[in-house]
C-alpha cells in the first residue's frame, strides 16, 4: 500500500494508540483540526492565502492526497475558499463559520499528551545537542548554517517547517550517537504531526535560536549549545496549540 493510501486509511498520530486516552482521528481530520485551530487562534487571518496544496502537505508532514481532501472538506464547510485564475488559490474565508471552528478544537487529553511529548523531546534535544557540540563536522555545521539561511528566507510557514525539520534531524545526526538518534528522530516526527501554521514573522523570530545554536556548536561550547536547545524546545509548552489555547494568545 502506498504512503498516500496509508495516510487516508490509518489513524493520525493525533489520537493514535501510543497516546493513551485520546480519541483516534483520521489523518484528514487531523489536518482539518490543525488548520482550523490556526484560524481560531488568529495565526491564519481572514483572507490569507494558504500555500499551494503540495506545500501544505509538506509543511504539515502529510501526503498530498490527505492535504487535498482536508482542504476540500474545509472548503465545503466554508472555512476556506478556493479561487481560480492567476491570482487564485486557497484562502481563509472572510467569515469562517464559528460553529465549524468550534468543532475543530483539541481535547484536553490531546493537549496533555502533546505536552508530555514536548517533555520527551526536551530530554532528547539536550542529549543530541551535547554530543553535536563535540562531534559535529565542518560540513555538517556548514549545512546547518545553510538551513538557518533557508528558514530566514522562507516566505511562509510551509517552507520554514520543511527546513526546520531538516535542521533538527541534522543536529541529531551530528551527535554521532548512532542508533540512539533513531529514537530522537521518531519523537521529532511525532511532534511535527501536531504543529499548526504560524505567521512567518514569528517563525523568523524563532530562527534566531537556530543561529545561536550553530554558533555555539562551532565553538564547541557544550553548555551554551544545550541551554539554547533547552529553551528552544521548552517554549513549545506555550507556543504549540495546548499553550495557545490555555493562554488565549500567541506566546512565541
Amino acid at each position: 500500500m502506498t504512503r498516500q493510501l496509508e495516510d487516508t486509511a490509518e489513524a493520525s498520530p493525533i489520537g493514535a494508540g501510543r497516546l493513551a486516552g485520546i480519541d483516534r482521528r483520521s489523518a484528514i481530520d487531523a489536518v482539518r483540526l490543525r488548520i482550523g485551530m490556526a484560524i481560531s487562534l488568529g495565526l491564519l487571518k481572514p483572507g490569507e492565502r494558504l500555500p499551494d496544496q503540495e506545500d501544505v502537505a509538506l509543511g504539515l508532514s502529510v501526503s498530498p492526497i490527505t492535504a487535498r481532501r482536508a482542504l476540500a472538506s474545509l472548503a465545503d464547510q466554508g472555512v476556506v475558499v478556493r479561487r481560480r485564475g492567476r491570482a487564485g488559490g486557497t484562502f481563509v474565508a472572510d467569515e469562517p463559520p464559528r460553529n465549524v471552528l468550534a468543532e475543530l478544537t483539541a481535547s484536553p487529553a490531546e493537549s496533555h499528551a502533546v505536552s508530555r511529548l514536548v517533555d520527551r523531546r526536551l530530554l532528547f534535544e539536550c542529549a543530541v545537542t551535547h554530543y553535536a557540540a563535540i562531534n559535529a563536522t565542518a560540513e555538517q555545521l556548514d549545512e546547518l548554517d545553510r538551513l538557518t539561511q533557508s528558514m530566514a528566507a522562507s516566505a511562509d510557514w510551509s517552507g520554514y517547517h520543511q527546513a526546520d525539520e531538516q535542521f533538527h534531524q541534522l543536529v541529531g545526526a551530528a551527535s554521532g550517537l548512532g542508533t540512539a538518534v533513531e529514537a530522537y528522530h521518531e519523537t521529532l516526527a511525532e511532534l511535527y504531526a501536531y504543529f499548526i501554521p504560524y505567521p512567518i514573522e514569528l517563525l523568523h523570530k524563532s530562527n534566531s535560536d537556530h543561529v545561536a545554536l550553530v554558533a555555539a556548536l562551532r565553538t564547541g561550547d557544550v553548555q551554551k549549545a544545550v541551554e539554547v536547545s533547552r529553551k528552544h524546545v521548552d517554549i513549545l509548552h506555550r507556543t504549540m496549540f495546548m499553550g495557545l489555547t490555555d493562554s488565549g494568545g500567541i506566546a512565541l
